[in-house]
């Protein structure tokens, strides 16, 4: 018989399982050396109602149906692979059509999600949310719950009864996101078709489409088969960065918004304060501009101590401070790049710290 080179010998013995006590010898040394199960991320679904809690007559209603029947319970069993992601509990905060939000559920929702995340066996929440105003409660949470720990925002523009429902993959995503640590740190999270958007930048462009949510400034990332890839961060301050904390807010005080348009009536600003504002954001035409016949009534307002704040109502851009008017003559704020309903939150968050201009000029430039 010909003999084997040592060399090819012992390639042999290496790949040719061992028997008898030689196995048993082996084995100890296998087990100790193979890799530890890595812990599922603990994620806490907090509902607040909203089109993915909806329910139609009918599979072919998509755009009819009613909003927030659909308990927590009920859309976490919906999606039996969110048990893969993510060891998932969830809580009714509300149960509500999100139109119908109120500056006080919205404290009371923050101090909930900061709550959540200050302890050790949470790694991240996700919230379900109506999309009429999912934007503006993404934006508050952004900038007054300091930590770094995941916050998902997510909704569904279609009922889960209908053919074409959005809301089990939409929750899905989210719940990807809010257990992957890659997600920690980049602010308040909105996931919905298959993108990850920044809740500062993200607004509802569309009312009848499941791609009804964009930024002039593009996804942060994508999440595809519950998997996350990104590709930007924000800058904006956020989370831990912000001098805002949910823990020293109760309450949010009043900010109207008045719609720019052709044949304006000043009213519109001086009932805005009779009714309580102690700021009025200005959704301009263009670049936030303001007819020249209510000037003369937004300085007054301002004189008498009311704040304006000029937004444009165009989707995309931004206000240019001293372009239009002369806002450091008038003591005007612009809103940059916010459009007027997140211009409307900032300023109530500012407002709870500060009621100087200059400051809060510089709140909408860091923010």
């Amino acid at each position: 018989m010909r003999r084997l080179r040592p060399a090819f010998a012992a390639l042999m013995l290496a790949t040719v399982p061992l028997a008898g006590p030689a196995l048993a010898r082996e084995m100890p040394a296998t087990a100790t050396t193979a890799p530890a199960a890595a812990r599922k991320a603990n994620v806490v679904i907090l509902a607040t109602g909203g089109t993915i809690a909806g329910a139609g007559a009918d599979a072919s209603n998509s755009a009819t149906y009613q909003a927030a029947k659909v308990p927590v319970d009920k859309l976490i069993a919906a999606v039996p692979s969110l048990n893969d992601l993510a060891t998932v509990r969830g809580e009714q905060v509300f149960q509500i059509a999100s139109e119908s939000f109120t500056n006080a559920q919205l404290v009371q929702l923050a101090k909930r999600v900061s709550a959540l995340l200050k302890q050790d066996d949470v790694d991240g929440v996700v919230v379900t949310h109506g999309t009429d105003t999912l934007e503006e409660t993404a934006y508050f949470l952004d900038l007054v719950v300091k930590s770094d720990k995941p916050i998902v925002v997510v909704g569904s523009m279609r009922p889960s009864t209908a053919l074409s429902a959005d809301g089990a993959l939409n929750l899905a995503g989210a719940v990807a996101t809010a257990a992957n640590p890659a997600s920690r740190g980049k602010g308040v999270l909105v996931t919905m078709n298959d993108e990850i958007q920044s809740g500062r930048d993200v607004t509802k462009r569309v009312n009848i489409k499941p791609s009804a949510f964009v930024s002039q400034w593009g996804p942060l990332g994508m999440v595809v088969e519950g998997k996350t890839y990104w590709f930007r961060a924000p800058v904006k301050r956020h989370g831990t960065t912000s001098e805002f904390d949910i823990e020293t807010i109760d309450t949010l005080p009043e900010v109207a918004i008045v719609y720019g348009s052709g044949n304006m009536n000043p009213s519109a600003y001086t009932s805005a304060v009779q009714g309580g504002a102690k700021a009025i954001v200005h959704a301009g035409t263009g670049n936030g501009s303001v007819a020249g016949y209510l000037v003369d009534t937004l300085k007054d307002l301002r004189a008498k101590g009311t704040l304006i704040i000029r937004s444009s109502r165009v989707g995309d851009g931004f206000v240019l401070r001293n372009a239009e008017q002369p806002d450091d003559k008038y003591d005007w704020v612009v809103a940059h790049d916010l459009n007027p309903q997140k211009a409307k939150i900032l300023t109530a968050v500012a407002l709870t710290k500060t009621s100087d201009t200059a400051e809060l000029q510089r709140i909408f430039w860091e923010y």
